[in-house]
C-alpha cells in the first residue's frame, strides 16, 4: 500500500484495494527463519512441480485457488478499463502469476520468472487479441542519473 500510495500521489490518482490481488497466504512458511524456510521450501517445490495447482501451502492457500483469485481480479480490472491504463501494485507471487496467466503458461512456470523489488512489469490487453508482455521487471527508474 505504501508503494501504491507513492504512485497515486505522484499521478493524483485514487487507490482501489482489491483483495483478489493480495499476496499468496504461505501458511506455516510465514515468518520462518531463512534456514528453516529453505529446508521446507525445497520439498514444497518438488510437490509443486509434480502436482501443480493441487498443492497447498501447509496451513495456507491452495495454489490453484490463488491463481483463480488473482486472474479473476485482473480480468475484472481489464474489462473495466479496456480503453485506459491501469497500475496494479503487488508482490512477487501475484505479479509472476499474472505474467504466467497472460502468456498462457502454467503457474508452475512462475519460478522461472524473476520479479525484482520495486520493478515495473507492463502487460498489454487489447480486445480480440492475445495479451502481450511488453516489459518484465524493469528497474531502470531506480538507478541514479
Amino acid at each position: 500500500m505504501d508503494t501504491a500510495g507513492a504512485i497515486a500521489r505522484y499521478h493524483n490518482l485514487e487507490i482501489t484495494p482489491d483483495p483478489g490481488l493480495m499476496e499468496v497466504h504461505v501458511g506455516e512458511f510465514e515468518g520462518m527463519t531463512l534456514d528453516k524456510f529453505a529446508s521446507g521450501f525445497s520439498q514444497f517445490m518438488v510437490d509443486w512441480q509434480n502436482k501443480g495447482d493441487a498443492v497447498n501451502f501447509e496451513g495456507g492457500e491452495n495454489l490453484g485457488k490463488f491463481r483463480e483469485r488473482v486472474w479473476a481480479a485482473v480480468q475484472k480490472i481489464v474489462q473495466s478499463n479496456m480503453d485506459g491504463t491501469v497500475a496494479v501494485v503487488s508482490h512477487y507471487f501475484v505479479t509472476a502469476t499474472i505474467v504466467c496467466m497472460a502468456l498462457g503458461l502454467p503457474i508452475t512456470h512462475l519460478v522461472r520468472i524473476r520479479i525484482q523489488p520495486s520493478s515495473q512489469t507492463v502487460l498489454e490487453f487489447k480486445k480480440g487479441c492475445e495479451s502481450r508482455l511488453l516489459i518484465l521487471s524493469d528497474i531502470c527508474h531506480l538507478k541514479e542519473n
